[in-house]
């Protein structure tokens, strides 16, 4: 196991210092869905919420958190972005409605890495279906959220060898 480094030798936590670390170009992608129940399906596709666009709103919502990752993950590095992108495809669950599986992809140059901004957008951009859609339904489910994979830095790439099971 590799030894955690949010801990100063006090046991105390502290954030990483990243200041010798080298420079480089470095992406995430992270996904995360909600499922849904058919009415809420329909409504956000025909565009039927009075709040506005569902899908809209979800994306602006995820690239603001990406943006913001470190304001409410305390030892996360404020970062510089170059990139957010969040995409957004309906899969027919069985007996359980919709689920809207949403990927977001966040790209820097830099001296650490982007994982958490990912996770964050994709969590964001879930929350944000939820809260648009929950005065039709409180029933929703979100998650598995989870990071696909990963480039750039020391410890090298990261790529996730299958999707985990649902929750």
């Amino acid at each position: 196991m590799k030894e955690l480094t949010h801990f100063n030798e006090e046991g105390r936590a502290r954030m990483v210092d990243i200041s010798e670390k080298e420079t480089s170009y470095r992406t995430a992608i992270a996904v995360s869905g909600i499922t849904v129940s058919e009415e809420v399906f329909l409504k956000i596709r025909d565009n039927k919420f009075k709040k506005g666009d569902v899908l809209a709103v979800a994306q602006i919502a995820g690239i603001m958190a990406a943006k913001k990752t470190s304001d409410w993950i305390p030892m996360c590095h404020p970062l510089s972005l170059t990139g957010v992108d969040l995409s957004f495809q309906w899969d027919k669950e069985s007996d359980e409605g919709y689920k809207l599986n949403i990927q977001a992809e966040v790209r820097t140059k830099g001296s650490t890495g982007v994982e958490m901004e990912a996770l964050t957008a994709a969590s964001a951009a879930a929350l944000t279906v939820y809260d648009m859609c929950k005065a039709a339904d409180k029933g929703m489910i979100i998650g598995p959220t989870y990071l696909v994979s990963k480039t750039g830095g020391k410890n090298g790439d990261f790529v996730r060898s299958s999707s985990p099971d649902k929750v």
